[in-house]
């Protein structure tokens, strides 16, 4: 098999093994056989076209022309023209997918179902991918750069996938890279014929034998470049793996950042998700059903999390220690003994598109059974999921506590203590006066913090004039929130938000809790709760009573029977425990009516698929410091990569001018300039002085031209003579007049230093340097100069340095230990290098 032919080859298989990081996405697997043949008809009509002297953009051409025709066929072919050939409808079937596949990837969790739209962004995408992979790799020999698009796709997979076998796709993805970029160096070899060795030609058998002896085992590039390779890798997978400030990477999966037993934090990043992305949901979605033999189905809320920070642009959870689950969680804090409770037990299980790192649970449990990783934390009484562990299909059974305070207990609470007070009354100094005002208005007569809560309950909730209105834009910071108080519209998020602020202003320590409202009964006993359950509510602290939950929202939710006026709490009967997977069956009342408004249903505020992996208020600029910093520098990596070639030349190129001009020193003996025979004299000519110094100045300007003709396409030929080799740079390069004399200028510096008696320093070198630079420039066209300037393919050369920097140390080591073991392993023979 030809060189290229190796080359398209490997290309071809590392794009598939970086695809195969798709595949944890979507179920069923099937769509990466149809990706895998429509990609080898790709290369193979690349493959063809290269076999004709045509140019490279032609054969890249060819290619997505191929690809288009391919992906018509496949998911257009009935508005193709002749049922072949992309037509405007076939074009528009497409777009139309396209757009169709970005709704069903908000809509689902991982693993979603290959619908018609999502195969398509994956087919399509792995085909983009293997183009752009097979025109770097195999039509413009350049394979490094290759791997940005092996990366890009590895990294899409890995910031949508829940962690799990991330590292086996990473391990794949990196062995198609190394691959690609083994092939590309075997084909460079050998373009150079047969590696020599020094060794094989003292054989016994003489230098055929040895020849033939070399061949039936890896050249010492070969073996060189699979070591670096493989310690690459190892350092890869061992550092991230070593530092635990790198758990929940690219190659680990996401997470909360949660570190092994014994230990770890909750990481401040709110884990939900934005509600405006799944406002449009058609159907309510079951997202976990449950059986309970609480006495109060109606209050049984399902809390994920509460949010505890308020820096005025958004709600955020504070970071938390994480401890290991004990057998049972302590007492609820500030919960007294005097409160009325009753413990009841749920089992509970969630359903497999739910995927959702917190555990919700009734607040506040007590005891919770369930399988796999999750740790606990205490401030805020949750459970999460650890290394990747989410509630996808699992099933768990809690006991938890119905507390039941009477307005009396509520209304004669004392004072919480200091550290909490400070903590959850903090408001930002960017709230607007406007909210602290009302909440003094609103509460204007109240005797306690009791009765001041329950206005700003019923103030939202009935008498402030407020609407249920899904259509207005979200928001949960300070703007929002003076907004919310103006136009007197909004949702849960708008309700649950703006009265903990006004709590906090009037010093009642307030938070939110995101979860689920009951649910909906069924009639076999149990209560399903759906993507329209999704719901938001606050959470004000009470000495004695603990943290308790109002309902500000109107017709979401119920409002709890303690805030409400002659109303009897109701008794919870003592349970007795259920059996595993059933229990007593809890009443059917549904806590939101099936008939919910065309207007709620539509801006799914019924309930929307933001439950599916948590429910999240969008933020009004609310992004984190550390996600904008983190975006940033990936992206100045990622704008620096490609520039790495770039500034490397750049600084090769000045360093050569300046030792050409005399500016920079040469180092070794007899490095200095000569004395008194300075340069200063104007014309050019030839000047004595020391030989290093004349031969370090002249192949300096000889290398710069060399990889100046380089970049320009004209690859260098070492067997030929600087004379030559100059003819062959004029004659390749169509220089004119100027630019021809400053070559054979160089040239014949060269052959003066390298063959004369005496060498003398040849004067002007920097200037003809300039001058055949200017004249490669003049005679090459827009996109060679281009080329020349972005992506020099002299910057080879850093990795040939390294290779040889690699070959010195191993020889050091050989010599240092003295073991022929050391010295086989070791020893690399030497290599032509151009």
């Amino acid at each position: 098999m030809s060189g290229r032919g190796r080359l398209a080859l490997c290309a071809f298989a590392a794009t598939l093994m970086a695809a195969a990081s798709m595949l944890p996405l979507v179920e069923p697997a099937g769509w990466i056989l149809q990706a895998a043949f429509l990609l080898a008809v790709q290369s193979g009509m690349g493959a063809l076209v290269r076999r004709a002297p045509v140019p490279r953009a032609l054969v890249v051409a060819a290619q997505a022309l191929v690809t288009l025709v391919l992906l018509t066929v496949v998911f257009a072919r009935q508005e193709a023209m002749a049922g072949l050939l992309p037509g405007p409808e076939a074009v528009q079937r497409l777009s139309h997918l396209l757009t169709s596949g970005a709704e069903d990837v908000g809509r689902y969790a991982a693993p979603a179902p290959v619908t018609d739209g999502i195969r398509l962004m994956l087919i399509g995408g792995v085909l983009l991918v293997g183009l752009v992979v097979d025109a770097l790799a195999v039509t413009f020999r350049s394979a490094a750069p290759a791997g940005l698009p092996l990366l890009a796709l590895y990294s899409v997979a890995a910031g949508l996938s829940g962690g799990g076998a991330d590292w086996l796709w990473f391990l794949l993805a990196a062995g198609g890279y190394l691959l690609l970029l083994l092939a590309e160096g075997r084909d460079r070899l050998s373009q150079w014929g047969r590696v020599f060795s020094g060794a094989a030609s003292r054989s016994p058998g003489g230098p055929a034998l040895g020849a033939a002896l070399s061949g039936s085992r890896p050249t010492a590039p070969v073996r060189t470049g699979r070591r670096i390779g493989a310690l690459a890798l190892g350092v890869a997978l061992v550092v991230p793996a070593a530092l635990p400030a790198l758990e929940g990477g690219m190659l680990f999966g996401t997470g909360t950042g949660s570190a092994g037993k014994g230990g770890g934090t909750i990481s401040a990043v709110n884990p939900l998700v934005s509600l405006q992305d799944n406002l449009n949901q058609p159907e309510n979605r079951q997202v976990m059903s449950y059986r309970t033999n609480s006495g109060a189905p109606q209050d049984f809320y399902l809390r994920i999390l509460a949010l505890d920070q308020f820096n005025g642009s958004e709600w955020r959870p504070s970071t938390r220690r994480l401890k290991d689950v004990p057998k049972r969680l302590p007492a609820p804090e500030g919960l007294g003994p005097d409160v009325a409770v009753t413990e009841v037990t749920s089992n509970i299980s969630a359903s497999r598109s739910y995927q959702q790192t917190y555990l919700p649970l009734p607040y506040p449990a007590t005891e919770v059974g369930i399988d796999g990783r999750w740790r606990y934390e205490p401030e805020g009484r949750t459970l999460v999921g650890d290394r990747g562990e989410t509630t996808r299909g699992a099933q768990y059974r809690v006991s938890s506590l119905v507390v039941e305070p009477t307005a009396e207990q509520l209304a004669s609470a004392g004072p919480p203590p200091a550290g909490l007070r400070r903590e959850y009354t903090r408001v930002p100094g960017s709230l607007p006066k406007v909210v602290e005002e009302t909440a003094n208005r609103v509460t204007q007569g109240a005797a306690n913090d009791y009765e001041r809560a329950v206005k700003l309950q019923d103030y939202f909730a009935s008498d402030g004039g407020f609407s249920y209105n899904t259509s207005v834009n979200s928001g949960t910071g300070s703007a929002a929130i003076t907004r919310f108080l103006k136009e007197k519209q909004g949702f849960c998020v708008h309700f649950s938000f703006t009265m903990a602020a006004m709590a906090r202003t009037l010093g009642i320590p307030a938070r939110v809790a995101v979860g689920f409202t009951p649910g909906t009964g069924q009639p076999d006993g149990s209560v399903s709760v759906g993507l329209r359950d999704a719901h938001a509510w606050p959470e004000l602290y009470f000495e004695g009573v603990g943290w308790t939950r109002f309902e500000p929202t109107p017709t979401r939710g119920t409002t709890p029977p303690y805030t409400q006026q002659d109303v009897p709490t109701g008794d919870t009967d003592v349970p007795a425990l259920p059996e595993k997977g059933a229990s007593a069956a809890p009443s059917t009342a549904p806590s939101v009516p099936d008939s919910c408004p065309a207007q709620m249903r539509k801006q799914g505020e019924c309930g929307s698929t933001s439950a599916a992996a948590g429910v999240k208020p969008p933020t009004d600029s609310g992004t984190p410091t550390g996600t904008v910093v983190g975006v940033v520098l990936l992206a100045v990596v990622l704008l620096a990569l490609p520039l790495l070639p770039l500034l490397w030349r750049l600084r090769a190129r000045r360093r050569r001018l300046g030792l050409s001009a005399g500016r920079t020193p040469v180092r070794g003996r007899n490095a200095a300039p000569p004395t008194g025979q300075g340069t200063t004299g104007g014309g050019r000519g030839i000047e004595p002085g020391p030989p290093d110094y004349a031969t370090a100045r002249t192949l300096a300007a000889w290398q710069e031209i060399t990889d100046t003709a380089w970049d320009h396409g004209i690859e260098p030929d070492d067997s030929r003579t600087p004379r030559k080799a100059a003819d062959r740079v004029v004659r390749l390069g169509r220089l004119g007049p100027d630019a021809a004399d400053a070559v054979h200028r160089v040239a014949g510096a060269v052959e003066q230093v390298l063959y004369a008696p005496e060498p003398r320093v040849s004067t002007g070198l920097a200037e003809d340097v300039a001058t055949v630079r200017a004249g490669l420039r003049a005679s090459a066209g827009r996109f060679a100069r281009i080329r020349a300037v972005v992506a020099p393919r002299s910057a080879v050369r850093v990795v040939w340095a390294a290779a040889g920097r690699w070959a010195a140390f191993t020889d050091r080591c050989t010599a240092l230990w003295g073991r022929e073991r050391w010295a086989g392993w070791l020893r690399r023979p030497s290599r032509q290098q151009g």
